[in-house]
């Protein structure tokens, strides 16, 4: 893929590509969302979850925000998804603002709740991200950590992330991959990506985690945005590039919507597309909370309402 043209351009552009209504092999999906802070995003989030809830993902996940502050909100989202909705759910949980025993009482109260799916992660600071990280004294140092301790409490099935583009705090591309091998000999049975724009970028870092023993699924996160002055920022913050190709798509759109709503289902499906054609059979999708572009992008890969 050539940095300046992008997924749009040469013999694999989206005109010649093939979004087969019914894939021989149905994709597997699993959604991402955030608790709602108010009323009117509490509203918006439940239209989302009745939009995609038909697509039969295998989960859905709730975040946990910086230094726990959303705890309560994601217990009670992720509660309800279960009760409500059909599909198993996942509780993002993290080792920040907390002791060893209050995040095992955390655990304790999802297990006791029917919640049997963990994304353990280290965290965000308090400050937010791209603050400096540091353990909360008597807690959980790591991911890792987190991941051997939420063992000894039940059978979870735990998710981990997982950096193509290397996490921000890492010294480099190695380092990070040995912290992915210990979260997944701790029992992580599957890794969640970073969102990322290239494709060669997934392939090449699944292929270097398939050298390094690392057995479990690499599950690409999908992001599809419109909004090119948001993913700079959180692209910054999370360590995935830009490429010069996405921003020039969306150059001069700053007032058009619409216009940049149609190129995100464009530029994410037809990166799905082609990790598909990579053998790439799960994909995880950061929603930011709404439906319309992930559920245009599972149709053109035909993931549809059963």
């Amino acid at each position: 893929m050539s940095p300046d043209t992008g997924p749009l351009g040469g013999p694999l552009s989206i005109a010649a590509a093939e979004f087969p209504a019914r894939a021989p092999q149905r994709l597997k999906v699993s959604f991402e969302f955030s608790p709602p802070k108010t009323e009117a995003a509490e509203r918006t989030l439940w239209e989302t979850v009745v939009r995609l809830a038909p697509l039969r993902p295998t989960f859905f996940s709730v975040t946990y925000g910086a230094g726990g502050s959303t705890r309560q909100r994601t217990h009670e989202t992720v509660v309800r998804l279960k009760k409500e909705t059909g599909v198993d759910p996942a509780a993002h949980l993290t080792c920040v603002g907390a002791t060893r025993d209050e995040i095992d009482e955390i655990a304790r109260s999802y297990w006791d709740a029917g919640i049997r799916h963990i994304v353990a992660l280290r965290g965000d600071p308090p400050s937010g991200m791209g603050g400096k990280y540091s353990a909360h004294p008597g807690g959980y140092a790591n991911a890792a950590e987190l991941i051997t301790g939420l063992k000894k409490i039940g059978p979870f099935q735990i998710s981990a992330a997982a950096y193509p583009e290397k996490h921000p705090d890492s010294a480099d591309t190695a380092a990070d991959l040995e912290n992915l091998k210990r979260k997944v000999d701790a029992g992580a049975d599957r890794c969640i990506t970073q969102f990322f724009f290239e494709c060669d970028d997934f392939l090449r870092f699944r292929d270097r985690a398939a050298a390094a023993s690392i057995a479990a699924p690499i599950v690409p996160g999908i992001m599809p945005v419109s909004n090119f002055q948001a993913v700079t920022r959180i692209a910054g913050l999370c360590g995935s590039k830009v490429p010069t190709w996405f921003a020039n798509l969306f150059d001069g759109l700053d007032e058009d919507v619409e216009t940049r709503r149609m190129i995100a289902a464009t530029v994410a499906g037809d990166l799905c597309r082609r990790l598909r054609d990579e053998g790439v059979d799960q994909f995880h999708f950061y929603t930011l909370n709404r439906a319309d572009l992930t559920f245009a992008i599972c149709h053109l890969l035909g993931v549809r309402p059963q």
